[in-house]
């Protein structure tokens, strides 16, 4: 029987329901799993874009993780956004209270195009977020900020994804959902190989919160003690039927259909 799976997710509110905490929570709900939350931000947004945003107290951050690993504990752990370095220092040191794997999405800019990360915290998701990773989830512009490296074809996501394994992330889930073409390729990649997941490519505008989704479907599946290619398996195809049922909310980039598992695969 699959087990229940805790996850303590670390990220940012999102206003509008469609990504960050609020994505996470109901990714986690629809798998099965069983979400708790430290809060890094308040962010104002909708699918139209983020128009604020509100650190929370990092001693509140840290106050919030201990508070459910201390009683309710986690099987696995999710973050998201992080915005400074002071806050990537704070969160890789909650990430050391505990021996669960951390799904990191090294999250630096909103859908809409705003910042979520600052310039100079990219070196401490480097130093301090990807040797932490059980599972590190860049899409294509997250890893050429990491690693330096030009992405523009899957043979370039794959050496990017062996950059980030040697700077120490146990495995590297490389996003090609930026590239160019008609079929849309991630990459898995661990010292041990790889697995590709591939699909057409959906033309839609219903994309807002897949990098978050998918991180934390991840996330789930390794909390309920799936091996990692099958975790990774299932939150893809989560991911794939979730754009396809998008609701069509907002005038902009719009939110998936989160619950569609409640209601069957059509």
């Amino acid at each position: 029987m699959q087990r229940l799976g805790r996850v303590l997710i670390i990220a940012g509110s999102d206003s509008g329901g469609g990504a960050g905490i609020q994505a996470d929570i109901k990714t986690v709900t629809a798998l099965g799993g069983y979400a708790a939350t430290a809060v890094t931000a308040i962010t104002v947004q909708n699918t139209l874009g983020v128009t604020g945003v509100h650190p929370i107290p990092l001693d509140v951050v840290a106050a919030q993780a201990r508070a459910v690993l201390n009683d309710i504990g986690a099987d696995a752990l999710k973050t998201g956004m992080l915005g400074d370095t002071a806050a990537v220092e704070t969160v890789a040191a909650i990430l050391d209270l505990t021996p669960a794997p951390a799904v990191v999405d090294p999250v630096m800019v909103a859908k809409g195009g705003a910042s979520l990360l600052t310039a100079g915290a990219v070196g401490a998701v480097q130093r301090l977020m990807v040797p932490r990773a059980a599972l590190l989830t860049p899409n294509a512009p997250e890893a050429e900020a990491l690693t330096g490296q030009a992405i523009a074809t899957p043979d370039d996501l794959r050496r990017a994804g062996e950059a980030l394994l040697a700077m120490g992330a146990r495995a590297v889930l490389m996003k090609g959902g930026h590239l160019e073409g008609e079929r849309v390729t991630d990459v898995l990649m661990t010292p041990a190989g790889e697995t590709m997941f591939e699909a057409e490519r959906q033309h839609t505008r219903h994309t807002h919160g897949t990098g978050c989704t998918l991180a934390s479907a991840c996330a789930t599946g390794l909390a309920q003690g799936l091996p990692l290619p099958e975790a990774v398996a299932r939150a893809w195809a989560y991911v794939q039927e979730a754009m396809a049922r998008a609701p069509g909310f907002g005038q902009g980039h719009g939110p998936l259909d989160h619950a569609w598992t409640l209601r069957g695969k059509a």
